[in-house]
C-alpha cells in the first residue's frame, strides 16, 4: 500500500515576494497590527516562498521580518507565525533542542521527530543541528536519555537506517520477523537489542514486510508483541516507528487528538505537527483524524483554541 501524502499548504501562484513583503510591512505599521493580513499572507504561501518574502523584506526595508513579527505579535499566535517563517529543518532542530533544554526531557517530542523520519531526512537534521547548536545531536541526546531508549534513538540519529532506494528483500524480512519473534514472545524476558537493531536499520518499506511476516509467523501483530514486551519511552518509540511504517497520517492524527484530549491543551505539539506537516500530508492527516475520531480536525482545534491563534491554525488547515 502506497502512502498518499496530500498537503494543505501548496506554493501560491502567481507569487510576488516584493508585494507580499510590502503587505506585511503595512500590516505592522502605525497603531495596531492587522493580524488578519499577516495570517492571510503567511498561511497561504509555501515555506520556500516565505523565505523569499523574508529576503525581499530585508532588501526593501533593511529590517528582519521575524524580529518585526515577534515585536508585533504575542503568545501562541506568535509561536505559530515564527514557526511558519523558519526553514522546516531549522524548526525541527529548534524543537529538539528545546525538548532537551533545562530540567527534564520531553521524550515524546524526541520520539515524534526522530522516529518518524527516513534516513535522508535524519541526515539533514543531524547536520543542521550541529551547525546551529555547536554540538552533535547524538551526543546531546545521549546525555538526556538512558538505556535501550537511548540506544534506539542513537541508532536512528547516526543514520544506520537503509535508504528508501534499498530494494526490499522478502527472504530477509522473513528472517528479521523470526529474529523479532525469538527475541520477544518466544523467550522469557526480551532481547531489546534485537528489536532496536531491526527497527532502526530496516527501511520503512522493508519493515512493512517484516511486520506482515511477523503476523504470519506468530499469529500476533507486532503492536501486540511490543505492548507485551516493552514499557515507557522504549514502548512509545517502537510504537511510533510501527505506526509511521503503516500510516504516518494515523500516527500524527493520534498525536493531535492526545494533545487536545482531557483538561488543557498541549499547544506546542499542536503547533509543531500542524506547521511541520502542512506541506507534507496535513490533508491526509485531517482525513485520518475524521475517520478515527468521527469529527473534523478543524472543529477539534476551533474548540480548543481562540483568537488569532485559532485563526492561524484554521487557515493552515484550509478552514479559515
Amino acid at each position: 500500500m502506497d502512502y498518499k501524502a496530500v498537503p494543505c499548504v501548496v506554493p501560491r501562484s502567481p507569487f510576488d515576494a516584493a508585494s507580499d513583503s510590502q503587505e506585511l510591512r503595512a500590516a505592522m505599521r502605525g497603531l495596531g497590527t492587522d493580524e488578519e493580513q499577516i495570517i492571510e499572507v503567511l498561511t497561504s504561501r509555501s515555506n520556500a516562498q516565505r523565505q523569499l518574502i523574508s529576503a525581499a523584506y530585508a532588501a526593501e526595508f533593511d529590517r528582519d521580518l521575524i524580529d518585526d513579527l515577534k515585536d508585533e505579535l504575542g503568545g501562541k499566535f506568535e509561536d505559530v507565525i515564527v514557526a511558519l517563517m523558519m526553514p522546516p529543518v531549522d524548526y525541527l532542530c529548534q524543537q529538539l533542542h528545546s525538548a532537551m533544554a533545562g530540567l527534564g526531557t520531553e521524550e515524546s517530542t524526541l520520539v515524534e521527530i526522530l522516529c518518524t523520519k527516513t534516513n535522508e531526512e535524519m541526515q539533514q537534521i543531524v547536520v543542521n543541528y550541529e551547525e546551529k547548536y555547536g554540538r552533535p545531536l547524538a551526543e546531546q541526546m545521549c546525555s538526556e536519555t538512558s538505556r535501550f531508549f537511548r540506544r534506539l534513538l542513537t541508532l536512528i540519529v547516526t543514520g544506520v537506517r537503509d535508504s528508501l532506494d534499498t530494494p526490499v528483500d522478502a527472504a530477509q524480512a522473513k528472517d528479521q520477523a523470526a529474529q523479532l519473534y525469538a527475541a520477544g514472545e518466544a523467550k522469557l524476558g526480551t532481547d531489546e537489542e534485537v528489536f532496536n537493531r531491526i527497527m532502526a536499520h530496516a527501511s520503512f518499506p522493508q519493515l512493512r514486510l517484516v511486520f506482515d511476516e511477523y503476523k504470519e509467523l506468530s499469529g500476533q501483530t507486532i503492536e501486540q508483541a511490543i505492548k507485551h514486551e516493552m514499557a515507557d519511552e522504549l514502548h512509545e518509540a517502537m510504537m511510533a516507528i510501527v505506526e509511521c511504517v503503516q500510516s504516518p497520517a494515523a500516527f500524527f492524527a493520534n498525536r493531535l487528538h492526545k494533545a487536545m484530549d482531557g483538561a488543557g491543551t498541549d499547544d506546542a505539539t499542536l503547533i509543531r505537527i500542524i506547521v511541520s506537516r502542512s506541506e507534507i500530508d496535513l490533508e491526509t492527516i485531517k482525513q485520518e483524524f475524521e475517520r478515527i475520531y468521527n469529527r473534523t480536525l478543524l472543529s477539534a482545534i476551533v474548540s480548543e483554541t481562540s483568537g488569532d491563534y485559532k485563526h492561524a491554525l484554521a487557515a493552515l488547515l484550509g478552514g479559515a
